[in-house]
């Protein structure tokens, strides 16, 4: 199955940063179909042209009027013909009801804007309401998710500091509270009321100010105070983090949702859900993950450990060209066991690549044996990668830098490295760009013998499925042009 990445590098070449916002709103919405009792479809604008499907999400709290997968269809006058004005005006836009269809359906369009741009649309399709009068739980959940709907549209929900909350995040069905301006409780759902009677409230909710509510609940004074500040910051206005509580034996999980469209502040929404037994079975699943981190911690002190004996022997050696050549190698593994140091500290198999960089530069500077004064500096965002791919990535740049740091510049020359990253939904392109002597005249990159390059060169094609070419800069100096997937790594 392909992922939402994976489609978004396939369709379109949107920049990095749009891109995340786009994966935070799929975070989001198994919340968003569940308070609105429909199907959410994400559609966006291909290349070379047509609107195309790139993801779905179906609610729990209704049947589904969508059975069959939309992922990869085009927006057509049948299907789906109000997405294209939502992309045209920038508005949300609800569709005629059709009452040929043997199930009357509300539609919408909900534009999905970042930095003030429409980079996406949400389409909403649900089953009409019946005659029927609707229940306090649907009222609550639609005001909710038009409030949302509305703060999408307007580029303010969901916030980058909201990114780590949709893990293990509560469901509108697990639980749900509504809240005023002043705090105060309007509705409270059944679930949720269960929540706070196994924390040991022995009243009903609704009229009560929630925060002063949960503080009493709560025995710890410093979770209390916690408490109170997460919650008293949600109906300020304020993004919060979600929390875990524990009450009399009970665990709960919190979050909070400012609700303000249009910039009024509408109060709040929290979503509960009781993970009391839940949290008993993940200690023995954070057991093992503390151990493959230890792992990690181990591998790196014993590459850290190979990298100070390989600097001993070097200090040891008369020969200038064994030094050059163990300096190179401590460079290699200490650039391996950075990574392995960045995985010891995540919760995931990820790494953040300019933080890993930063602290390779100046190791670079130190181990190079040119007698210049060089300055390297980085520029743009390399992002987070997987660990398979970014062990091997990390090597290739340092080799880039290090071979323009002891190779384009004459002894006693100032100059500047400069690695310049840009990442776009489909491709990471970075440029190393020196602004030394130039490559020399003839200069093939594929008969290259310098051992960094060949080491390049293979890591490029094998592992990373990339190109790389040096050329001479516009300016002078000498341009190395990397350009790497995101998707998929194509298979050679």
């Amino acid at each position: 199955m392909s992922t939402l990445s994976a489609l978004l590098a396939q369709y379109t070449d949107l920049p990095g940063a749009a891109v995340d916002h786009l994966q935070r709103v799929v975070g989001e919405w198994q919340l968003l179909a569940d308070l609105s009792f429909a199907d959410v479809l994400l559609w966006v604008n291909a290349e070379p042209g047509g609107i195309v499907c790139v993801a779905q999400c179906r609610p729990t709290t209704a049947s589904t009027v969508l059975p069959e997968d939309s992922v990869g269809t085009v927006v057509s006058e049948d299907e789906h013909p109000y997405v294209p004005r939502a992309f045209e005006t920038g508005k949300i836009v609800v569709a005629d009801v059709d009452p040929t269809d043997p199930v009357p359906l509300r539609r919408q369009a909900v534009p999905v804007r970042w930095a003030g741009e429409v980079i996406a649309v949400l389409s909403r399709d649900a089953a009409r309401v019946s005659r029927r009068s609707t229940s306090a739980l649907e009222t609550a959940y639609l005001e909710c998710a038009d409030a949302l709907y509305r703060m999408i549209c307007e580029g303010t929900f969901p916030t980058p500091e909201s990114r780590s909350d949709t893990k293990s995040s509560p469901r509108a069905g697990d639980g749900f509270i509504r809240l005023d301006r002043e705090g105060r409780v309007v509705y409270a759902s059944p679930n949720a009321l269960s929540a706070y009677h196994r924390m040991g409230l022995n009243s009903d909710l609704v009229g009560q100010d929630l925060v002063a509510t949960t503080r009493a609940l709560v025995t710890d004074p410093f979770e209390s105070r916690d408490v109170s500040d997460y919650l008293s910051g949600a109906v300020e206005g304020r993004i919060g983090q979600r929390m875990e509580i524990e009450a009399r034996g009970a665990t709960v999980l919190l979050r909070a949702l400012v609700l303000a469209p249009g910039g009024r502040l509408e109060g709040a929404a929290v979503v509960i859900r009781d993970v009391t037994e839940v949290k008993r079975r993940d200690r023995a699943l954070l057991s093992k993950d503390a151990t493959i981190r230890e792992i990690h911690h181990r591998v790196k002190n014993n590459l850290q450990t190979v990298a100070a004996l390989l600097r001993l022997q070097a200090r040891r050696t008369g020969n200038a060209e064994a030094q050059q050549a163990l300096g190179e190698a401590v460079r290699r593994v200490t650039s391996i066991a950075l990574v392995h140091e960045a995985l010891s500290m995540s919760v995931d198999e990820e790494v953040d690549l300019d933080d890993v960089v930063d602290r390779l530069i100046p190791i670079v500077i130190d181990v190079a044996t040119v007698g210049s004064q060089i300055r390297v500096r980085r520029e743009g965002s390399l992002g987070v990668f997987p660990a398979d791919r970014a062990t091997p990535l990390v090597m290739v740049l340092t080799e880039l830098v290090q071979n323009s740091v002891e190779h384009a510049f004459d002894p006693g020359v100032h100059g500047t490295v400069t690695l310049r990253a840009d990442r776009s939904a489909r491709w990471l392109d970075v440029v190393v760009n020196d602004d030394g002597k130039g490559l020399p005249d003839g200069f093939v990159l594929e008969d290259a013998d310098r051992l960094g390059l060949q080491i390049v060169r293979t890591l490029v094609a094998a592992e990373l499925g990339g190109t790389l070419r040096l050329e001479r800069g516009e300016a002078g100096g000498t341009d190395a042009y990397l350009r790497l997937p995101l998707g998929r790594v194509p298979v050679t």
